[in-house]
């Protein structure tokens, strides 16, 4: 992409020979925003200008709109995914599918796949994703299908928390190669700062809203990662979408492989 350019100033480079035919394609392509009736605006450049895909969050919006955003997108891009579905909005969608089109339903993720059957090119890099317990994993799952489908090569290893810490280390061995980490945790949430401990690659901790009582609901896991002495970034409560993103970005060597 080429950076802060308007569709003028990219066809005067094209004419001046500054740029190539298809860097100047890929320039406008990246700026693309198509509007749906009026109620959506879909960044259809998205994967071109910033690397990864347009994500659809489900969550709170009526399934008959929703369905109609993501047969938009998957139309435009051969490709769309959408978080946070519920049933209703599954069936929305089962309900509108053209023959053309298929769907995953990645229950784990709580997401869905759209594709005219292209699958998300390999970019390079893998991402480790671990979780403190088995609550954790739906969170994980989110972030791990957002790396795949930035191209990313992920590795897991679940339910290897604090409560009986010898099971991390053993754990660890087989993820060492990674380029990145992400680690999600709730209740107090100190695993990710242990693993930023014992690691020399970058760890990402996504504090997760299980747990109860004072400061529950994610906020006690949150405040201890914002806490922690290990060097460690961290995400929002319950945000796989962006710890899976970033962690891709971060394993593509930010752009350079």
């Amino acid at each position: 992409m080429l950076p802060n350019a308007t569709i003028r100033e990219i066809l005067r480079m094209y004419r001046s020979g500054e740029v190539s035919e298809d860097e100047a394609a890929a320039a406008i392509e990246g700026l693309r925003i198509d509007v749906l009736d009026g109620m959506a605006r879909i960044d259809a450049g998205r994967s071109v200008r910033c690397g990864m895909p347009e994500v659809v969050l489900a969550e709170g919006k009526d399934p008959l709109t929703f369905a109609e955003i993501m047969l938009a997108q998957v139309k435009t891009a051969g490709r769309c995914i959408a978080t946070r579905v519920s049933p209703a909005h599954i069936e929305a969608l089962r309900s509108r599918l053209p023959s053309d089109i298929r769907l995953e339903h990645r229950k784990a993720a709580r997401a869905v796949i759209l594709s005219t059957g292209n699958g998300p090119d390999p970019r390079g890099g893998t991402v480790a994703i671990l979780t403190a317990g088995t609550s954790d994993i739906p969170v994980a799952e989110e972030a791990r299908l957002i790396a795949e489908e930035m191209g990313c090569d992920v590795r897991t290893a679940y339910d290897v928390g604090v409560a009986g810490i010898h099971r991390l280390f053993s754990a660890l061995k087989d993820l060492i190669p990674a380029d990145v980490f992400i680690v999600a945790a709730g209740r107090e949430g100190t695993l990710p700062a242990i693993v930023a401990g014992l690691v020399d690659r970058p760890v990402i901790g996504v504090p997760v809203s299980t747990g109860y009582g004072y400061m529950g609901g994610g906020e006690a896991a949150l405040a201890s990662m914002l806490q922690a002495c290990s060097v460690l970034a961290v995400v929002n409560i319950d945000a796989g979408f962006t710890a899976g993103a970033f962690a891709a970005q971060v394993a593509h060597g930010g752009g350079r492989r």
